[in-house]
């Protein structure tokens, strides 16, 4: 179901005070509250080329929610180039020349943390990992490095604590690593690391088993949320997926595999970006369907709307309420006593993005981000349908 932010929204928060030209949070912001018993946390991914206009608007929009958390599912910068927003900063009118690729290197990731995480003020955020953070001369180290406040949250740190007995077994030391979970109110939220061709190695997918073992004997936990950059494998978003590779396909299916048995007991939901469109039901396929590959259709989704180029959906996919092209915008969870958990996407339109712009950019390069990214003839050129079956051949 769509929904978009009411613009009046986030200009009384601005008029109130609630944001600082910087975009950050001060206090919590006006907006609907949870039905009792319920809560709402805000999820989105691909915040590359223009998420700095966008993220803000993602924030003020999750704080209106009420949201208990913001979740990235990955791909901060574009690395392999300098992202349209950050050449358009102010700072860089007073150059004599545009930023360098090498410039743009040194601070890209400092830059997404002034810019996009910044305006979320104290609201936690989950970050995960996605393909463009492995773009050399980029590496998961440097990830660790660079994001280890993130990474190392108190919520991740005492749920490590908590799970001491389960590392033990798996001879992993309790350190902060790019796939890693937290528990919140009978939800347990699993952030997956398949940003690599190699997809889940074996030590992530022993850890999976376990956390998810774990969940199944825990009575307390009611709701079990798998989230990544990449889909598994047989989607509707087959074409950017884990079918790219063989491991990919394997250790999806297994992690696939597991979610279905799951299911059977606990509520299971998946949640991934990388494409860069909103798309629900994204598991609803001839594969999982047969009943030779288990016949359970998980609840999946496709959020990576958070600034990055925009996508045409996938050849076959008719846009609609449940599938949405050239928008930017995220999705937030509403999270009923019993464990349910009703998933809603909000777009986000020039209003609401112009409404948190910063003093870093002009009303135009707002502008620019909402018409040309990508140009709308790149839109135009709708992809060839690619299944798993058919990455398989190449």
């Amino acid at each position: 179901m769509r929904h978009s932010r009411p613009i009046h929204l986030l200009i009384g928060a601005l008029a109130l005070g609630l944001l600082s030209t910087s975009g950050c949070a001060r206090q919590p912001a006006i907006g609907k509250m949870p039905a009792a018993g319920s809560w709402t946390f805000a999820v989105s991914g691909d915040s590359r080329n223009c998420g700095n206009m966008v993220m803000p608007a993602i924030a003020a929009g999750a704080r209106a929610d009420h949201a208990a958390f913001y979740w990235h599912l990955g791909d901060l910068r574009a690395i392999y180039k300098v992202d349209e927003d950050y050449a358009r900063e102010r700072r860089f009118a007073t150059y004599y020349r545009p930023p360098s690729i090498g410039d743009y290197l040194l601070t890209a990731w400092t830059d997404f943390s002034q810019h996009q995480v910044r305006p979320f003020g104290d609201m936690p955020f989950f970050l995960g990992i996605g393909n463009h953070e492995l773009i050399a001369p980029k590496t998961r180290n440097q990830f660790l490095i660079e994001f280890e406040s993130l990474l190392d949250r108190p919520e991740l740190k005492e749920q490590r604590a908590k799970d001491a007995a389960l590392m033990a077994g798996l001879h992993m030391a309790p350190a902060a690593r790019t796939y890693f979970h937290w528990t919140e109110r009978g939800v347990d939220f699993i952030n997956l690391d398949n940003a690599t061709s190699d997809a889940f190695d074996v030590a992530q997918l022993a850890w999976f088993d376990a956390v998810l073992d774990a969940d199944l004997a825990d009575r307390r936990i009611t709701t079990i949320v798998a989230g990544m950059h990449e889909s598994l494998p047989y989607s509707q978003s087959d074409g950017h997926s884990m079918c790219m590779s063989t491991s990919g396909r394997e250790s999806g299916q297994h992690v696939y595999a597991r979610l279905a048995q799951a299911n059977k007991a606990k509520h299971v939901y998946v949640l991934s970006s990388h494409s860069h469109f909103y798309l629900a039901d994204v598991y609803d396929t001839d594969h999982w369907r047969d009943a030779a590959n288990g016949g359970v259709v998980l609840p999946g989704w496709v959020i990576g709307t958070a600034g990055a180029e925009r996508y045409a959906l996938p050849a076959g996919v008719t846009p609609g309420a449940d599938a949405r092209e050239h928008v930017y915008g995220y999705m937030t969870g509403r999270v009923a006593a019993g464990g349910t958990i009703a998933f809603a996407f909000h777009e986000l339109g020039e209003a609401e993005l112009q409404a948190v712009r910063t003093a870093d950019y002009g009303a135009d390069d707002v502008a620019f981000c909402v018409a040309q990214n990508p140009d709308p003839q790149k839109l135009e050129q709708r992809p060839a349908p690619v299944t798993c079956e058919s990455a398989q051949e190449r």
